[in-house]
């Protein structure tokens, strides 16, 4: 499938993607070493750091299947300034037109977090924040204080959370009503079993009932060597069917999707998937939702 199959032109902001540079001075990359495994993907991420991908390399990847913009989610983890990767991305963006939105890191513990979050500020891409943080970190007190600082300066809070801790993320969201929140990866369904299918799927209703979290569904062929169109067929239609057309939205996660697809074979499994949804709800899905909701 191209870019205009079915006539109309395509159109796709991937709202997930990661540039780096192993040779940049002064970022670490630290979840894709070439001499260490992923926490969470093994050692196949390896390979991810034996080469570069750069805004140029995804341009090559993604364009021919309809990619017009795309969103950069933190990939720098280990660096000793956060803000040196927007200032890098800031730079790409101005070079090649990519990305048209950056969502970088802050510590949103530290004391020193909103001056942080106001030195990203000064690059106008600049549209959100990701916080990994540690342990048990959706109720922790500090972290919260942090979190409500993204409502003050009017940015999107992206988060990696699972089955089992979305009752905390739409406790968090729900005290936030300000603050728009991306549920990335789904949730990142972990397991293929139908036990965690279930479990997987009551999280997902309880995320879905807070208005301001929005499904980022992307992520589901990470890890997963035989992932086929039906394998990720029911996580793809529970997130639609939970959040609406209108509050979730598709990415490729890439290039670390890359490890086990190709790109068209992901926009492809998710035009598939989405096939029979109308014309408005298709653009929503793969572009207008994502610049609606990062202004881009």
């Amino acid at each position: 499938m191209n870019a205009t199959a079915g006539g109309a032109e395509f159109r796709f902001v991937d709202a997930h993607v990661h540039f780096y540079d192993m040779g940049h001075p002064r970022l670490r990359y630290e979840h894709w070493m070439p001499d260490r495994d992923h926490p969470f993907l093994g050692a196949q991420t390896r390979k991810l750091g034996s080469r570069n991908y750069l805004a140029e390399d995804f341009l090559a990847d993604a364009v021919p299947h309809g990619m017009v913009k795309a969103i950069h989610v933190q990939a720098a983890i280990g660096s000793e300034d956060s803000v040196d990767e927007t200032l890098w991305l800031q730079e790409a963006s101005w070079r090649t037109g990519v990305p048209h939105a950056i969502v970088g890191y802050v510590d949103l513990r530290a004391a020193d977090a909103e001056a942080e979050i106001e030195r990203h500020l000064e690059s106008g891409n600049l549209k959100g924040i990701r916080d990994f943080s540690h342990g048990d970190y959706l109720v922790n007190d500090e972290f919260q204080r942090g979190f409500g600082l993204l409502g003050r300066y009017g940015l999107i809070s992206s988060v990696a959370a699972q089955w089992q801790d979305l009752k905390k993320l739409a406790s968090l969201a729900r005290a936030h009503p300000d603050i728009t929140i991306l549920l990335d990866h789904a949730g990142f369904p972990s397991e293929r079993t139908p036990e965690y299918f279930d479990n997987w799927r009551s999280g997902i209703a309880i995320a879905a009932g807070v208005q301001n979290i929005i499904c980022k569904i992307s992520g589901l062929g990470m890890g997963d060597n035989n992932w086929t169109v039906e394998s990720i067929r029911p996580y793809v239609e529970t997130c639609i069917e939970r959040f609406g057309p209108q509050r979730s939205l598709f990415a490729t996660n890439w290039p670390i999707d890359s490890l086990w697809s190709s790109y068209g074979a992901v926009v492809d499994a998710y035009r598939e998937i989405t096939a029979g949804f109308s014309s408005d709800e298709i653009d929503a899905l793969f572009a207008g939702n994502a610049e609606r909701i990062y202004g881009i």
